[in-house]
């Protein structure tokens, strides 16, 4: 039987889908992010709703990416599991500055 995973592995040595699969990171970064923060946390998305007084259906659609948060709400966030919210820019190597 063919798993989800080694077919990913087998179609990235496609240059095409290797490239269309990266330029969907930006896309899965906070919602896995979001995900990592509240279960390092220890905190189920109920509690979390609690923590930022709402409720666990506004955590489930942040944490699927099907909405994208305000940096409030990032503040809100990040102050319920206990961390501290710091936006970072990384050079991208794809595209020429000049």
């Amino acid at each position: 039987m063919t798993t989800v995973r080694k077919l990913h592995e087998e179609w990235m040595n496609d240059p095409q889908y290797r490239a269309e699969y990266e330029a969907l990171e930006n896309e899965f970064s906070l919602p896995s992010a979001l995900i990592k923060a509240r279960t390092d946390a220890g905190l189920t998305q109920e509690e979390l709703a609690r923590r930022m007084d709402t409720t666990q259906s506004v955590i489930a659609r942040m944490e699927s990416g099907r909405v994208k948060p305000s940096s409030r709400t990032l503040q809100r966030f990040a102050r319920a599991t206990g961390m501290r919210m710091k936006i970072t820019f990384v050079p991208d190597n794809s595209v020429n500055a000049n």
